[in-house]
């Protein structure tokens, strides 16, 4: 028999994918969600690899240890970008990892791919992340090149965050989406729709012609 807590968490994650598929944010099999279910020794539950994040069951889900070995019995494969997970989950705090594959971040992860990272300043929907209470707030959202290599990505992730003076609340990978994360699943969302809102003005922003000059008439 499944857990209580388990079976809250699956259902919440489960709900977490209707959402986003329904916003254009996880389309198809693309995206995956985590939450801790234990720091000691940490144990995550993530979605299983393969699957449609609109239609998500009660059985694609899996539990994985720290090093993103599978903790339960069936043969189901955990997420390819499982240590992506892993490792965001054992910085302090961090109660829940959330991936998008949206339209507005894959096109700017390529267009700032060269800069190393977006600047995001003065939106007021950068109140919206932890920690943030003005609009004057910078938030750099480092950019990391997309590659096969997890455990090699998850190294750069882990050193780039740990060097980072302003400690980023995400990060995008190239052609291929958004990670963010929260001490909970609720502020992780939150934080999905922060970015997703801001990276859809950046990109519009880009797209309309420069001002014409006002008119004396």
């Amino acid at each position: 028999m499944m857990h209580e807590g388990l079976k809250n968490n699956i259902e919440a994650l489960r709900a977490v994918g209707r959402r986003f598929y329904g916003r254009g944010w996880s389309m198809g099999t693309s995206s995956n969600y985590s939450v801790v279910l234990r720091r000691e020794p940490l144990e995550l539950l993530i979605t299983a690899s393969g699957k449609h994040k609109g239609w998500l069951s009660a059985e694609d889900f899996v539990r994985v240890d720290a090093a993103g070995q599978l903790l339960t019995p069936d043969q189901l494969k955990a997420s390819a970008e499982t240590l992506l997970h892993t490792t965001l989950a054992r910085r302090p705090g961090v109660g829940a990892v959330l991936h998008t594959h949206s339209v507005w971040g894959t096109v700017l992860s390529d267009r700032y791919f060269k800069e190393g990272g977006l600047g995001l300043e003065g939106f007021e929907m950068l109140k919206g992340l932890a920690g943030v209470t003005t609009h004057e707030h910078a938030e750099w959202v480092p950019i990391f090149d997309n590659t096969q290599d997890i455990p090699a990505l998850a190294a750069e992730v882990e050193r780039t965050l740990a060097s980072a003076s302003v400690p980023p609340h995400g990060y995008l990978i190239r052609q291929h989406g958004l990670y963010t994360w929260g001490r909970d699943l609720e502020e992780a969302e939150r934080h999905i729709e922060i970015f997703e809102f801001l990276f859809e003005c950046v990109a519009r922003r880009l797209s309309l012609p420069r001002a014409m000059p006002v008119s004396d008439r």
